[in-house]
């Protein structure tokens, strides 16, 4: 069968198949992500805390397990397409290395804040509502992590969109440029600049959970859509037009 010719080589069956995976997954995650942050935390805000208690233990710990899941899962079929390529350095390198580079580095970064901030937030979370309506007493761990785990998931919300872009950008857009481009040094100073700070910013490490900076962008989700936008366009129109694309 022509499915097994070649099965691990470079652009054989396995890489397809593993980025049809890697796609599949992908939406699974991204599409609860969204549903977390425009859905059910405005409509947690406008409920009792029985009814948001309830919804905790029977969605939303529903929900968490399809979405920590499917973003392992993304993860590691990403990993395996990689792992199949036969010449590393050309595939990292010029527009398209760069691009995948790029949404490597912002999809890697959500991975990490769903199973080392969100997850393990979210255990003690539910676990208490859990405990509570048994009849048992709420554990007292579970307010102060509720801040730390909104911040993160509003950070993999704003880094989601230029990461899609990216990804997708890597794989389709590249048509409408040369095919070299200049040295990518500025070009990964400016970006992992802004990704630290982003990223610090949500941990808390630069002026804590409640700083002018969280409050502006991750406070409301409408304020998370524009900045991840905002990101896109000055990685893209900084990044890409003036330094990578420069004469």
């Amino acid at each position: 069968m022509e499915l097994f010719n070649r099965f691990f080589d470079a652009a054989g069956a396995w890489e397809m198949l593993s980025r049809y995976a890697h796609v599949l997954s992908g939406i699974t995650w991204i599409g609860l992500l969204y549903f977390f942050n425009f859905v059910q935390t405005p409509s947690f805000a406008e409920m009792s805390a029985e009814g948001r208690t309830e919804a905790q233990r029977k969605i939303t710990w529903r929900a968490l397990w399809w979405f920590r899941w499917a973003a392992l899962v993304t993860f590691l079929f990403g990993l395996s397409i990689i792992a199949v390529q036969d010449d590393m350095d050309n595939y990292f390198s010029g527009q398209r290395g760069t691009a995948i580079l790029t949404g490597m580095l912002l999809g890697v970064t959500m991975f990490l804040n769903v199973w080392g901030v969100i997850w393990r937030a979210q255990k003690v979370i539910i676990g208490s509502a859990e405990r509570v309506a048994q009849g048992g007493e709420a554990d007292p761990r579970a307010a102060s992590l509720a801040k730390p785990a909104a911040r993160a998931s509003r950070a993999n919300t704003l880094f989601s969109i230029p990461m899609l872009f990216f990804m997708v950008f890597a794989a389709h857009g590249l048509g409408f440029w040369e095919e070299t481009i200049n040295s990518t040094v500025i070009y990964w100073i400016i970006v992992l600049l802004i990704w630290a700070f982003i990223e610090a910013s949500a941990l808390g490490y630069i002026g804590g959970y409640d700083s002018a900076f969280n409050k502006l962008a991750f406070d409301d989700h409408r304020n998370t859509i524009i900045g991840g936008f905002v990101l896109l366009a000055v990685i893209y129109l900084i990044g890409w037009e003036i330094i990578l694309q420069a004469a």
